[in-house]
């Protein structure tokens, strides 16, 4: 397998900027997921990794061979598409191989990659069914399965999920993961879905407007997201944000006003923060539904939502600002009851007025 470096990549459609000088090195054997908003370049980055799309400035290596004007395929790379894309008169076993009988490998070893791929997607006893007969899932390995036996240095994948229903997604998730494990292969995915994001990458580039926000394992960026937009991304339910204004007060700590007028004391943590207007965040989990915290606000409730396993609370401060409580799915609470809401200020995170980090939350 390969690593896959980027430096300073940009792509131009005429006047129109899509990549903005992209910097990034996927390391041999990582699973690395691509992800953001629609129109972010996600897709266009990945093509131009695979070879579909020129670079229009900057270079590409895969395993160290500059691959900037290499065509796809002499790049070593497989692609699985959005649309699985398969032959309707063909075989599972046919389409499975079909790339390797145009490439004139011969029939025992397409037989064999054929097979061997086959029994590690769990399609063996569908092998000679055709696409027609099988479930969305099934359609998904197989295509999956074509870019296996192809044994490529790096595996790109984008959106391969968005077609499948939510049970599927879930299982097609696991089941992808455990094929990185069994391959140990170098694998870039592309998704919108930062919960895919989140459950499967070792790595995660934040794109947003043809730019990396931030590169980082799942649980840094969720964790200590570097500004608003990672911040507003990475969680579901999305970090609450609220306008806030903060001072200066005694031993290190800072005097955070809340809209409506609640003050939280934040361990300012050896930083020197300029006051002023700033941006709290706070994420509904780490929220208390039941009053415990270093500030406890009185909130009414608009909007209940009950899942089972958890209940979803959305309060509204004095000033209309709504913010989100994730509560025990016992959580009994009606829309028009007060619901006591503690604050706990190791778990807030600030950002200043040009939208980054100066505190981080730290829950240890």
């Amino acid at each position: 397998m390969a690593d896959v470096r980027l430096e300073a990549v940009t792509k131009q459609f005429a006047a129109l900027s899509v990549i903005k000088g992209v910097d990034l090195t996927v390391d041999d054997g990582e699973f690395c997921v691509f992800v953001g908003p629609s129109g972010c370049g996600k897709s266009t980055l990945l093509r131009m990794i695979a070879g579909l799309e020129d670079i229009s400035s900057g270079a590409l290596s895969i395993g160290g061979k500059d691959m900037t004007k290499v065509g796809p395929s002499e790049r070593g790379v497989a692609m699985v598409f959005q649309s699985y894309a398969l032959y309707p008169h063909m075989s599972v076993r046919d389409n499975i191989g079909f790339g390797l009988k145009m490439t004139g490998h011969a029939k025992a070893l397409i037989d064999e990659r054929t097979q061997k791929a086959a029994k590690m997607l769990q399609l063996d006893a569908l092998l000679e069914r055709k696409p027609g007969q099988l479930s969305g899932g099934q359609r998904q390995r197989v295509a999956i399965g074509r870019a296996i036996v192809r044994e490529p240095d790096v595996f790109l994948f984008d959106e391969p999920l968005s077609n499948l229903d939510a049970a599927l997604r879930v299982q097609m998730r696991t089941e992808l993961t455990k094929l990185h494990q069994e391959l140990k292969a170098t694998m870039i995915y592309v998704t919108h879905d930062q919960v895919e994001a989140m459950t499967m990458a070792d790595k995660i580039v934040v794109l947003s407007a043809g730019k990396i926000e931030q590169v980082g394992s799942p649980l840094e960026l969720y964790h200590r997201p570097k500004n608003l937009f990672v911040a507003g991304f990475i969680g579901s339910p999305k970090m609450n944000l609220l306008p806030v204004t903060v001072a200066p007060a005694d031993n290190g700590k800072l005097a955070v006003t809340l809209p409506g007028g609640g003050v939280l004391h934040l361990d300012a943590r050896g930083k020197t923060v300029k006051p002023g207007k700033m941006t709290l965040g706070v994420r509904p989990e780490h929220l208390d539904a039941t009053g415990k915290g270093d500030l406890v606000l009185p909130l009414p409730v608009t909007l209940a939502e009950y899942l089972g396993s958890e209940t979803l609370f959305f309060v509204t401060l004095t000033d209309g600002c709504d913010i989100a409580v994730k509560a025990d799915g016992l959580a009994k609470a009606r829309p028009g009851e007060t619901l006591s809401v503690g604050v706990p200020a190791a778990a807030c995170h600030l950002f200043d007025e040009a939208g980054l980090a100066v505190i981080n939350g730290d829950l240890r």
